[in-house]
Order: structure tokens, then C-alpha cells, then sequence
């Protein structure tokens, strides 16, 4: 791997702030980002520009890392902390950017204690206490509910409380037991769909892949939360409800405008 650090990862933020044109960029290449307020997007930018502090990024697998991918993946991953603060991504501090997606060996134990080792292909992997993993060509799919890197931040809030098992350190006005309920109902309701379209029913609306364990779920639906937060409303009105606290966020009023929907 081949570490590089951006000129502002050196200085403090507050005397190396971001080009306004790179800034400017980012914003209105991401509608999911161009749809904050001014003031939101000003919060953003200065959590961003923190962020890029505190965090070291390195390059693999041959990728020519430079600022605006930097910036891209600070600015989105900082979205689901706009209102929580960057006190939430604390225990960690490396980014490995991919140029695409990347080979993670696993091992796994079966019933009769023998391990089974194999290779995975992934876009995207948080590890717990350690560095945050991107495809970059995964990344710039940001904006039509699909993103990786709300997806691997989302798993980083979750293991704040411990595994990535959906339930990540909730706030006081949030009680565990309304969470594990909303969470684990939605859930299995969203398996039982899956199910459906792979016996031939109709496609999922939302990532099948959230039905791997909750914790995939709460990173999947986080994606959609901040992405589609229309169609998550819709679909699971009582978990955007428990998002939208979690977050101190409520995506779907701000987008609601600009799709005409009433």
C-alpha cells in the first residue's frame, strides 16, 4: 500500500480550509448533498474539513489517490454525523481506498469445528477498532440509493456500542427495547421479501443484501435513509421514525420539495 496524505491533513482546519471549487464540485454532483440547507451544508463542510484532520488515507491496488476523492468520501461519510458530531467516529483513524472492489480473505467455523477458509469480493469493509475500506469506482455510484460509504460509516456508528448488530449506541430519548423492536419487525419483513423475489415475486426496493443480519440491514436502510428517504418513509414509516431520531435528521422534508411530492 502506498500512503499519501492531503496538504490539509497536516494543518489544522481552521487555517486550511477547503478550495471553495472542489467544495463547490462535490456539492452539486450529489443531490442527496446539494439538497441540505445553507447552513447544513456549512456544518458539513466544517465537519468535513475536521475530518480530513484527524483521518489518514491511503492508497491500494495501484489507485492514484488525490483530493477530490478524498473530500468525496469525507463529506459523505460525515453526512450520517452531521448532527451527532465527529466525537462518533473516534477509535480509528485509517481509510483505504481501493481503485475497485478488493479480495477479503475469511474463515469460517462450521458445526463440526472444522474452518473453512475462503476469498470474498467486497466493496466495502469497516473493521472494528481498525481502518475503513473503499472501492472508489463503488463510491462514485453515490446519489440513486446506493452507496458504500454511508453503508461502511453506518457499520462504524453500530459498532460504537460493540458488534455491528444493527443497534448502535442509541441516545436517551431512544429506548433499545423500541429500537430492537422496530428494527428486528422491519427486518423480517424485509427477508420474507426477499424470499418472495427469489422464488419470482417482485424485486426488492431497497438492497437484498440487507437481508444478510441486521446489522447489514442497519447499513442498508441508513443508505436509503439518506439517499431515499422517501421511499424507506413509505416502506418502513416506524424505522424512518427511529433513524430520523438517531440521526436528528429528517432527510425525507428536505427532498420533498424538489421532488414535488406532497
Amino acid at each position: 500500500m502506498i500512503g499519501k496524505l492531503i496538504g490539509w491533513l497536516r494543518r489544522k482546519p481552521e487555517t486550511a480550509p477547503l478550495p471553495d471549487a472542489l467544495w463547490d464540485r462535490l456539492i452539486t454532483t450529489m443531490p442527496f448533498l446539494g439538497a441540505l440547507s445553507d447552513d447544513q451544508q456549512q456544518r458539513l463542510r466544517a465537519l468535513t474539513e475536521g475530518f480530513l484532520a484527524e483521518k489518514e488515507f491511503t492508497a491500494a491496488g495501484g489507485l492514484e489517490l488525490d483530493d477530490p476523492m478524498c473530500v468525496s468520501i469525507a463529506a459523505q461519510g460525515c453526512l450520517p454525523i452531521l448532527e451527532l458530531g465527529l466525537d462518533y467516529y473516534r477509535g480509528w483513524v485509517g481509510i483505504v481506498v481501493y481503485p475497485d472492489e478488493f479480495v477479503i480473505p475469511r474463515s469460517v467455523e462450521d458445526e463440526f469445528g472444522v474452518v473453512h477458509e475462503y476469498d470474498e469480493l467486497a466493496s466495502g469493509e469497516a473493521w472494528e477498532g481498525g481502518p475503513l475500506l473503499i472501492s472508489w469506482r463503488d463510491a462514485q455510484m453515490a446519489g440513486a440509493g446506493y452507496n458504500v460509504v454511508i453503508h461502511e460509516f453506518a457499520h462504524k456508528l453500530d459498532m460504537l456500542s460493540g458488534e455491528a448488530n444493527g443497534i448502535p449506541a442509541l441516545p436517551p430519548e431512544i429506548s433499545r427495547a423500541d429500537w430492537q423492536d422496530v428494527l428486528h419487525a422491519s427486518y423480517d419483513d424485509f427477508c420474507a421479501q426477499v424470499d418472495e423475489a427469489e422464488a419470482g415475486g417482485p424485486e426488492t426496493l431497497f438492497d437484498p443484501y440487507a437481508a444478510e443480519s441486521p446489522g447489514e440491514f442497519f447499513a442498508v436502510m441508513s443508505e436509503a435513509f439518506f439517499e431515499t428517504p422517501e421511499l424507506l418513509r413509505a416502506q418502513y414509516p416506524a424505522l424512518y421514525e427511529q433513524f430520523a431520531i438517531f440521526y436528528r435528521q429528517d432527510p425525507a422534508s428536505r427532498l420533498l420539495p424538489a421532488s414535488g411530492l406532497q
